[in-house]
């Protein structure tokens, strides 16, 4: 699964336009970067995220940063997964695209998971939750509100955002997660994992349509590997077998063309969410394939992102 030249280049155009008040400038004299923050070990595996937060927030725990003004303070914060499949891709490859975030306020986290070569399914959604659970642990040391934190990536990490969101405790996907191990006699076996919002860019929605059928896919089919359960897997990393009361307000921008992740997986959540009464919205981008959005098209997302963060995180 490819990421578009044409859709990072917009982004980065469209961060600049959009609020072209809130320079790169401001945004490298008022922001720390701590790249390569270890939030998980899972099969010899160090997994990483790269925390973007203002430079208030952790000036006191580095002295680098210990004479920046102003007082700490909490702020909104992205959690970013990378899209490729679940077989390919970096979370370094992402950067431009949290810039829209950087210039909004926010805080960012950018996370790693394991890779279908590391790893089957549903290795790369355990560690989502894992990291997601890590953002929640260590709000107040990085200055991330948790009551506003929200789940974005594109693709296979859009696919992560709405799998790691809408998940409930007891699909057992949070096991080897720190913290969780040991647990208070009579509490439940892990607590539910709440999200203020989550904003999916083209995600597959249905994993069990992408192994088989008209639609197969061979990255999904990778990421399954041989597995003999590999069925009974899918649906159980597939967002649409977790339509439940609970579930946060869910944005989804989707090209109509997409020969990727197909369009109607953006149609049938929403639909289903619907029904179900949980805010949210379908973007379509008219004749757009996957990721393929034009400048004035992400200009166009990245407002309509504003406005639905706007009523239900900022509010």
């Amino acid at each position: 699964m490819r990421e578009l030249l044409f859709f990072t280049i917009g982004l980065l155009i469209a961060s600049s336009t959009v609020q072209a008040g809130s320079s790169a400038i401001e945004i490298s004299a008022t922001y720390a970067v701590i790249p390569d923050v270890t939030y998980l070990k899972a099969d010899g595996v160090e997994l990483k995220l790269d925390i973007y937060t203002p430079k208030v927030n952790v000036g006191t725990q580095d002295p680098d940063l210990a004479k920046v003004s102003g007082n700490p303070r909490t702020v909104p914060t992205l959690v970013f997964f990378h899209g490729g499949g679940w077989v390919a891709g970096t979370k370094e490859q992402q950067n431009l695209r949290l810039l829209p975030y950087l210039n909004k306020g926010w805080a960012v986290v950018n996370v790693e998971y394991r890779l279908g070569s590391v790893a089957l399914a549903p290795a790369a959604v355990e560690d989502t939750r894992c990291a997601t659970w890590w953002v929640k642990r260590n709000a107040e040391k990085y200055g991330f509100d948790p009551d506003r934190i929200v789940l974005s990536g594109g693709s296979a990490g859009g696919h992560l955002a709405l799998i790691t969101g809408m998940l409930t405790a007891d699909a057992g996907l949070d096991r080897r997660c720190p913290g969780f191990r040991e647990k208070p006699r009579g509490a439940a076996e892990f607590p539910e994992l709440k999200v203020a919002a989550i904003v999916n860019w083209f995600g597959i929605t249905d994993v069990n349509d992408l192994i088989k059928g008209p639609n197969m896919k061979t990255y999904a089919a990778a990421w399954m590997g041989a597995q003999e359960n590999r069925e009974s897997i899918a649906k159980r990393v597939s967002p649409l077998s977790y339509i439940h009361k609970n579930l946060p307000p869910i944005l989804t921008l989707h090209g109509d063309k997409d020969e990727v992740v197909p369009y109607s997986h953006a149609v049938r959540l929403h639909k289903r969410l619907d029904k179900n009464g949980t805010p949210n919205q379908l973007h379509t981008v008219k004749g757009a394939g996957h990721g393929s959005f034009s400048v004035a098209e992400t200009i166009a997302a990245f407002n309509v992102i504003d406005t639905f963060l706007a009523k239900h995180v900022d509010e």
